[in-house]
């Protein structure tokens, strides 16, 4: 078996890394978006993808620093249909996405909202990247000098554009864009500059002006040189993006990456990584944010437990799709977490099995985290009111909170229950002789002695085979009985976790 093939991918970039950049006292890995509208659980495949592989650098000796841009200063190009006040909206198009309002009003700008979104969610799964607001450092003028060189180099970036292009950019083209001063839109055009850093500009609104981008944050470099112009500054080492920025002719990765060649000929551009997206089931497709059918970070983390959410990405190629379930599948997820922790513990996991659990671990511990599975706990919390009934242990609680979301949200209805205080005389009369008959001798022999699980899945099939009922006819009665329902969870763990007691007690009322 191939090297590549035993390995983890997030150790194949790492080393990749070391080789191609060579030797530095500290490798930069970035991600970003621009928060124009909810940052969903795909945006989070960008940044998970980055901290695998910047975890992986730390634990091979490196210095590496994630940076994670807002791009909050580009312009408000269309408005998300998930969101409230579409009409207000829509009057901020045009405008920088930080100048844009919080429609929800809690936060200073819209921007704003959909950053603190995401960044209040990822502590929990471990990941703390290094913000850069992108508003911030353009208001403050702190690119100026890059400004300045990129806009005499325009010629040989509008070659890079032109080649992909059915038509060339006009001669009288700039690769920057301006927020006017009256309108705060950037419907404006550039019409002269001076090789320095003073510029004049018009506005479709009928305002004009020469400024000097040194003193007045109203410059933006356009995506594809304000992408390389960035890593460049920022000497970014690694930086993946969605294969949507590789499509051809001329996908943004690809330019973005001659463009950093054409411009800095002294670096290589940074080492990227093409990830593929993710869909969530039952919605189906290429989630979108300007379409609205998104899934957040926060609502994967009120069904599953961090750990998972990174297995859930560790365990896959950023190179291949896959979904995100909220339907029974989440109890599958779960089992196969379960199992690979288990073998983890045991020494029994191997290769990348044996990484994947690693890297899914925010903090590794010596002995195995307590576990109950998910399928346990969604039975034990809608019999147990009180969840602190369940268990002491502050991790087993927690997920019992998560598999009660999940059963209040997303379970099927075949899964939910409600048990009986008291067995309804309408349920009674919907059993036939023989389920009393066998029910009642039920009773009798759990009043009489203690069972494990599989000892009282076997006395069903003795009291079937005396009884001589049909075994699907005794298990209907019996969640008849107990639930008021034909099915249930498995018979004989539902019994033994209600109590012997109380089960009894409901199959005494059975005449």
């Amino acid at each position: 078996m191939a090297d590549n093939e035993k390995q983890h991918w997030a150790d194949l970039i790492a080393e990749q890394i070391i080789k191609e950049r060579g030797k530095k006292t500290k490798y930069v890995c970035a991600a970003g978006i621009t928060p124009s509208g909810t940052v969903h659980i795909g945006n989070f495949r960008e940044i998970i993808t980055v901290d695998l592989v910047s975890r992986a650098l730390k634990e091979r000796g490196k210095n590496a620093r994630f940076i994670y841009s807002w791009d909050d200063y580009d312009r408000f190009r269309k408005v998300p249909k998930n969101m409230p006040k579409q009409e207000l909206l829509q009057k901020y198009l045009g405008m920088p996405i930080v100048d844009t309002p919080d429609v929800f009003g809690c936060h200073k700008s819209y921007a704003e909202h959909l950053e603190k979104e995401l960044e209040d969610s990822l502590p929990a799964t471990g990941i703390k990247p290094e913000f850069i607001y992108q508003h911030k450092m353009y208001r403050a003028c702190k690119y100026a000098e890059e400004i300045k060189y990129i806009l005499n180099k325009k010629n040989e970036i509008k070659k890079v554009l032109d080649k992909y292009r059915k038509e060339p950019l006009p001669e009288d083209w700039f690769p920057i864009g301006v927020y006017c001063e009256k309108c705060k839109t950037d419907n404006t055009n550039v019409v002269e500059f001076d090789g320095n850093y003073n510029i004049k500009y018009e506005c479709k609104c009928g305002y004009s002006n020469e400024i000097d981008f040194r003193k007045k944050g109203i410059v933006k470099l356009s995506w594809r040189a304000d992408w390389p112009m960035r890593q460049h500054r920022e000497k970014v080492d690694f930086e993946p993006a969605g294969k949507e920025h590789y499509q051809q002719p001329g996908g943004s990765r690809i330019t973005a990456n001659e463009t950093y060649s054409v411009l800095y000929k002294d670096m290589k551009h940074p080492l990227d990584l093409k990830y593929d997206f993710v869909i969530v089931k039952g919605i189906g497709g290429k989630m979108s944010s300007s379409l609205g059918n998104v899934i957040t970070l926060k609502s994967c983390l009120e069904i599953y437990e961090p750990e998972i959410v990174r297995f859930l990405f560790a365990g896959t190629r950023p190179n291949t799709e896959f979904a995100i379930s909220f339907d029974l599948d989440v109890i599958k997820v779960y089992e196969d977490f379960d199992r690979l922790e288990k073998r983890y513990y045991n020494n029994e996991a191997y290769g990348k099995d044996k990484r994947i659990y690693e890297l899914s671990c925010i903090k590794l511990t010596k002995k195995q985290p307590k576990r109950i599975g998910l399928r346990h706990l969604t039975m034990l919390v809608q019999i147990h009111k009180d969840i602190k009934k369940i268990s002491k242990n502050k991790d087993v609680l927690k997920r019992a909170e998560l598999a009660r979301k999940w059963i209040e949200k997303y379970a099927p209805d075949e899964f939910k229950f409600k048990l009986h205080d008291k067995t309804p005389q309408e349920v009674i009369k919907r059993l036939d002789k023989k389920q009393k008959e066998s029910l009642k001798l039920l009773k009798e022999k759990l009043e009489k002695k203690k069972f494990s699980e599989q000892e009282l899945f076997n006395e069903f099939y003795e009291i079937c085979k005396k009884v001589e009922i049909n075994n699907a006819e005794f298990f209907k009665g019996a969640y008849l009985a107990l639930i008021g329902k034909e099915k249930g969870p498995r018979l004989a763990s539902f019994i033994l976790a209600i109590g012997k007691e109380k089960a009894a007690k409901l199959l005494n009322e059975i005449r």
